[in-house]
């Protein structure tokens, strides 16, 4: 196959100052986009603010030969949102890709988890993913074009203790992501998710030891480029990365249990009787056996 480039697109990747969105933004600039780097340089925990973080991206960026600009700017926000957007298409006249990356961590278990902790995951998760894509919707139907690529996870799609608030959001971008890949098809507007396996400053207590050196940023960033590209015209994917092995998760259905003909509704007691047909996915693949070659860090070593 050819190299893939991108040349004269502009791609926008938030929470690019470190971690995976860092080794998004060098393999976009690599490859030949113009890449914004947007990071507020905030802690894990979203508080804090250093400017400098996504400047330094951008200046590695130029010593490797590409072209990149820094926004600081808080994606949470609507109104920044839509500057980050208006700000890109005032530069170079168009945006091509905008990677939807910047999350925060504030775990907690439900019983101690605070009203505070759970608006400040959504406003950067799910508001933050929603503001970008819809900033820059109008654009992308204009020009009849348009990749986006929301950040879900293990837990969203699976759980994790914990993580009530990161693992809500982390399914509801998924939701986000279907609706989006539907109405944007006739604009030839592909939406798509990246369930990342990769050291980042969130998981680095978790990816400790020998699997350090094995879920780099690099491990992902591959399958973000390419369904961020104008080759990959497919849209509506979940797909999973990590030290090597790359997989697409599905939502399954096992086979309808008919229990009346539909004139009259189905008793408690039938329904009770019944159940363990209407809940039995042998044969398919359920969320436990889906993809554990990406999951199960004994096999990420195999």
């Amino acid at each position: 196959m050819d190299e893939i480039r991108f040349d004269d697109r502009i791609v926008i990747i938030t929470g690019a100052g470190r971690g995976i969105g860092r080794g998004y933004a060098l393999l976009f600039g690599a490859r030949g986009a113009k890449v914004v780097v947007n990071d507020l340089g905030a802690f894990v925990d979203g508080t804090e603010h250093d400017e400098s973080v996504a400047g330094e991206v951008v200046k590695q960026i130029e010593a490797d030969g590409g072209t990149a600009v820094s926004d600081s700017r808080d994606i949470s926000d609507f109104a920044q949102a839509e500057a980050l957007i208006q700000e890109t298409y005032d530069r170079w006249g168009r945006v091509d890709a905008v990677i939807a990356n910047a999350g925060i961590l504030q775990d907690r278990a439900f019983v101690n988890m605070s009203e505070a902790e759970w608006d400040a995951v959504t406003a950067v998760h799910l508001k933050g993913a929603f503001n970008v894509a819809r900033a820059a919707w109008p654009l992308f139907r204009s020009q009849s074009y348009g990749r986006i690529v929301v950040t879900s996870s293990a837990s969203g799609l699976y759980g994790n203790f914990g993580q009530a608030n990161y693992g809500a959001m982390k399914l509801g971008v998924v939701g986000l992501m279907h609706v989006l890949s539907l109405e944007g098809a006739k604009y030839n507007i592909t939406c798509n998710a990246i369930a990342p396996n990769a050291l980042s400053r969130m998981t680095e207590a978790l990816l400790a030891g020998e699997l350090h050196d094995r879920v780099g940023p690099e491990h992902i960033a591959p399958a973000v480029a390419y369904m961020a590209s104008d080759r990959c015209t497919q849209t509506g994917l979940i797909i999973q990365a990590g030290a090597g092995q790359f997989c697409r998760t599905v939502l399954a259905t096992n086979p309808a249990v008919k229990i009346t003909d539909g004139h009259v509704p189905a008793t408690l007691e039938q329904v009770a009787e019944r159940w363990h047909a209407i809940t039995d996915v042998s044969g398919i693949a359920d969320a436990g056996n889906l993809s554990p070659q990406v999951l199960d860090p004994a096999n990420l070593l195999g």
